[in-house]
């Protein structure tokens, strides 16, 4: 017999959980009522149909009834990813008039239209771009409840949807992704390689159970049902003209820097970091903004762009190193592997990202002891490595 602490526990959880999806369910309701949704019974509607939609009276002055199925959902998701009718119908195996007619079909539902036929392309209407994220949250949840109902019933594997950002420090994304696998043998890992917000919203409108991302605020900002294990503070490698002053004595102060053209980004890689830095810069320079690098994956290339820049230019790349770390390799290279661009150090470090291991507090509890075992084993202290000189 279990002790009545554990049912009290039990108890409190689920009333939680309960608690939670109440939430949800309103925030989605507000979201259909701004995509101007004027029956009062379609939120009740947007519910998974095996068969043909319930279909409800209708109240005094209202349309007639009208019902949606998941199909709907995910033929509109389906055609703003893939953003035109012909590629959509090849992505999903039905044919473009059917996927054109389904369409129609969720716009009298919804009782306004979703999208912009233009000649350059589909664009999403304001209604249109509320649904889409509506959709995306549906879909998501109905899946991830799915596949626990599926584990319930000892049918089949647990899974574990990860983000795994690009541009992540090698050492960090290789001892994570080692980690996972050494511990997941009985979960399948379905890794999901795209940008992760300052909010980690993917894993908070579930549709990714985890993610290895950046805080540039406490874990407490985060919104709840979220855990997080903070594991190291990084910062970015800053780069400058060997010419430049702050060169010759390896640092360089925060107005030294906003005071050169900084290339850096672009926003959509890592908006965390970008506006926080940002913010930073400008409380030397109000006026300071980044300046984009063309070349986000190749740090040569950015380098190129930096040393032939109409005037003085700096290259910051994202949080790359330990924060405060000076083991990295001392590259005493030739001009020509850098085009005269030096690495430094930033005085007083006041640039600088937590890497952070963030998941569903949703998930099964075993899933969530795998993902505190990994942070755990990352936030272990590694043997001291001498620096390496490289001439």
């Amino acid at each position: 017999m279990r002790p009545a602490s554990d049912k009290t526990a039990g108890t409190r959880a689920t009333r939680e959980k309960l608690e939670r999806l109440a939430r949800g369910q309103q925030a989605l309701r507000r979201d259909l009522a701004a995509a101007a949704i004027t029956s009062a019974q379609a939120r009740e509607e947007l519910i998974p149909a095996q068969g043909e939609p319930v279909q409800r009276p209708a109240a005094a002055g209202a349309g007639v009834p009208q019902g949606i199925e998941l199909r709907h959902l995910r033929y509109f998701v389906a055609l703003a990813d893939a953003g035109s009718f012909t590629k959509a119908a090849e992505r999903i195996f039905i044919t473009q008039p059917t996927l054109s007619q389904q369409i129609r079909r969720l716009e009298e539902i919804m009782g306004t239209p979703l999208l912009q036929r233009r000649r350059e392309g589909l664009k999403l209407t304001a209604a249109g771009r509320v649904l889409l994220d509506a959709s995306r949250n549906v879909l998501s949840l109905v899946d991830h409840e799915v596949s626990r109902t599926r584990q319930a019933a000892g049918l089949g594997r647990q899974r574990l949807r990860m983000v795994m950002p690009p541009g992540l420090p090698e050492s960090l994304a290789v001892a994570a992704t080692a980690g996972l696998r050494a511990a997941a043998a009985e979960v399948d890992v379905v890794w999901l390689e795209t940008a992760l917000d300052a909010e980690f919203s993917l894993i908070g409108t579930r549709r990714a159970d985890a993610g290895l991302g950046w805080l540039t605020a406490g874990p407490e900002a985060l919104p709840a049902p979220l855990e997080v294990m903070v594991l190291e503070e990084f910062e970015p490698e800053v780069w400058i003209p060997s010419t430049h002053a702050a060169a010759h004595h390896g640092t360089i102060s925060l107005d030294e820097l906003a005071g050169l053209e900084v290339i850096h980004g672009p926003r959509r890689a890592q908006a965390g970091t970008y506006d926080a830095w940002t913010r930073v810069l400008q409380t030397v320079d109000p006026r300071f903004e980044f300046t984009d690098s063309p070349f986000r994956r190749s740090l040569p290339m950015t380098l190129v762009c930096a040393a032939t820049a109409g005037r003085p230019a700096a290259v910051l790349t994202g949080p790359s190193t330990v924060a405060g770390s000076r083991a990295w390799p001392i590259r005493r290279s030739r001009p020509a592997d850098t085009c005269g661009m030096v690495r430094v150090s930033l005085q007083h470090h006041p640039l600088t990202a937590s890497a952070a291991l963030v998941w569903s507090g949703d998930l099964p509890r075993p899933l969530q002891q795998m993902l505190f075992e990994t942070a755990d084993s990352l936030t272990a202290p590694a043997p001291p490595r001498p620096a390496e000189v490289v001439s």
